[in-house]
């Protein structure tokens, strides 16, 4: 037989939240609401709680549409972003990404502010449910060839040619691309005003972060899982201790170390 509503143990009510999906949450409220236990009706709290959290994570998402809704006559929107100019090590990688125009995804947001996890589960969707999504990279011995801003904008121009779309317009964290057709608009601090630019950075970040991990695994005395690239302290440890690894910038390490030391690990000591 089954258990009457206020038979039911807390710890399984408790549970029962846990596994609830957003849209179930209301009738969660509705279901225990009346449950005069103090413990039942903190969990009903922590659901109105949860509600009203996503209430306003809808409202926040829908304000970083302004831009898709100002240029939505122009056709295709696509949003541009990078990330890996500051690292000391590997490549600058760049996001396209065109969403559907009635696009929920909710929680887009410059990829710095999220976590990993979000980062990841954002990417899966994004990746599934975009119109088009290109993916441009270039290498470290390119940003040392031709400076790092130069090379972040090859890195956009290879994003935006991999789109299986083309775009109308392009919505820019910031910057305009030469060698560019498309219309462009440059928008300050834009993966945090703007879904598709979000979608951009969440892209070029989890593209890169992956990258970097693997790149752990070929050499681990740099951490680069934990800094990915960056200038942590161990990172500039590794450096002094082991000398620039293949992957490294030298363009942006030789005030860190001596040109002995720089050579030391990718060509072998001076003669």
């Amino acid at each position: 037989m089954e258990k009457k509503r206020e038979e039911k143990k807390i710890e399984e009510i408790k549970n029962e939240l846990k596994a609830a999906g957003e849209s179930e949450l209301p009738v969660f409220v509705e279901r225990y609401e009346t449950d005069s236990r103090s413990g039942v009706q903190a969990l009903v709290a922590k659901a109105k709680k949860a509600i009203d959290a996503l209430e306003k994570e809808k409202l926040r998402t829908e304000g970083m549409k302004k831009y898709e809704k100002q240029y939505a006559s122009c056709g295709m929107i696509c949003g541009i972003d990078e990330v890996g100019r500051g690292p000391l090590a590997g490549p600058v990688v760049a996001g396209a990404v065109i969403l559907p125009e009635d696009c929920q995804i909710l929680y887009l947001n410059d990829s710095k502010q999220l976590t990993e996890k979000k980062r990841e589960e954002l990417y899966d969707i994004i990746m599934r449910e975009a119109v088009a999504v290109g993916i441009g990279m270039v290498s470290h011995e390119r940003i040392d060839e031709i400076n790092i801003l130069q090379a972040t904008y090859e890195a956009m121009r290879q994003a935006i040619s991999k789109l299986c779309v083309k775009p109308d317009i392009l919505l820019n964290d910031a910057v305009t691309i030469p060698e560019v057709s498309i219309r462009q608009i440059p928008i300050i601090k834009g993966d945090a005003q703007s879904v598709s630019i979000a979608a951009a950075s969440i892209v070029a970040k989890v593209t890169r972060d992956r990258l970097m991990v693997e790149y752990d695994k070929k050499y681990p005395e740099y951490h680069f899982a934990d800094n990915k690239g960056y200038g942590a302290a161990v990172h500039i440890e590794a450096l002094r201790k082991h000398g620039a690894s293949p992957i490294h910038r030298k363009s942006f390490i030789k005030n860190i170390m001596d040109d002995q030391k720089l050579q030391s690990y990718t060509d072998g000591p001076k003669d």
